[in-house]
């Protein structure tokens, strides 16, 4: 049976110094403990380590052998301790975490860079998704986490609020709505108004289409042909303005601006983690909450 570290660490000490009074106390203990360690660690090992007299200590063959080899053998024990350590706080291993394309401009770039620049021993992967794909995922172990615009229904996850965006319109720079500050629902219910296909993401296509609900004339809604990130050909001809959370306003491509619409609720973004979490998943959770707090994403 190996030693105890401690009384190897002593050891290691009293090798250094060849004398009980100085080693004790540069260690912080009593000389007669230390001389009882010592004699039991001899005892552990079956072997005399020490040759002792009134006036020094001197190394057996033994004991310069133990004295040589147990330095590094302790450092390796320290580095699997925190390893362990690392791992039992999340601050080890890896991660893949989905995002649905609306929460890309902002929202898991900043999570993804804050995870990899606090904890140099994690391995994060962020997977684009469709959305109605990303709880069903986390829910059977195909990815470890998701972040999704809207609070997504699905069953054997958790949901965490993670963030509150002003809903706007991007529009063209030169259309008449364009200069001013904030655009009322009416105004902008006048215009055609462009949405992805409600199969993206049926939560956020029901939300964004009930702003305009109660007004009159009734909106006309039109989907594109292709992706609602690919075509944007009609937004900068004028013809059409397209509902979208405050983070289009970073992103946008030339020709085109956001403005936010006035009362209109805030949409959400979430962080979708399984119901039994390991380390690994409080860490992320922490990282995330304390991200959104600094960023003010949940205001009030």
């Amino acid at each position: 049976m190996a030693p105890d570290t401690v009384s190897l660490r002593y050891f290691l000490v009293l090798a250094q110094e060849l004398n009980f009074t100085r080693a004790a106390a540069r260690i912080g203990v009593a000389q007669p403990a230390l001389s009882a360690r010592m004699r039991r660690l001899e005892a552990e090992l079956g072997t005399a380590l020490l040759v002792r007299n009134t006036r020094s200590v001197e190394l057996t063959a033994a004991g310069a052998a133990l004295a040589d080899s147990a330095p590094p053998a302790l450092a390796a024990l320290d580095r699997a301790w925190d390893t362990a350590r690392s791992a039992a706080a999340g601050e080890l291993g890896a991660l893949r975490i989905g995002y649905s394309l609306s929460t890309g401009a902002g929202t898991t770039p900043a999570l993804v860079d804050r995870l990899i620049r606090g904890n140099s021993g994690l391995q994060v992967e962020a997977v684009p998704m469709a959305t109605p794909e990303i709880s069903p995922a986390v829910a059977d172990g195909r990815i470890d986490a998701g972040i999704t615009r809207g609070e997504q229904p699905g069953s054997g996850v958790r949901r965490v609020l993670l963030r509150r965006v002003r809903v706007g319109v991007q529009l063209a720079q030169h259309h008449p709505l364009a200069g001013r500050q904030e655009i009322e629902i009416a105004d902008a219910a006048a215009y055609p108004l462009r949405l992805p296909a409600r199969s993206a993401n049926p939560v956020i296509h029901d939300q964004l289409s009930a702003l305009f609900r109660d007004t009159r004339p009734h909106p006309r809604f039109h989907t594109p042909a292709v992706s609602f990130d690919m075509s944007q050909r009609d937004l900068r001809d004028g013809v059409t303005l397209a509902p979208a959370g405050e983070a289009a306003a970073a992103v946008q491509p030339d020709g085109l601006t956001w403005r936010p619409l006035r009362g209109a609720p805030g949409l959400t973004i979430h962080l979708v983690l399984p119901q039994e979490q390991s380390p690994l998943h409080r860490r992320l959770l922490a990282v995330a909450k304390a991200l959104a707090h600094e960023l003010h994403w949940l205001p009030g």
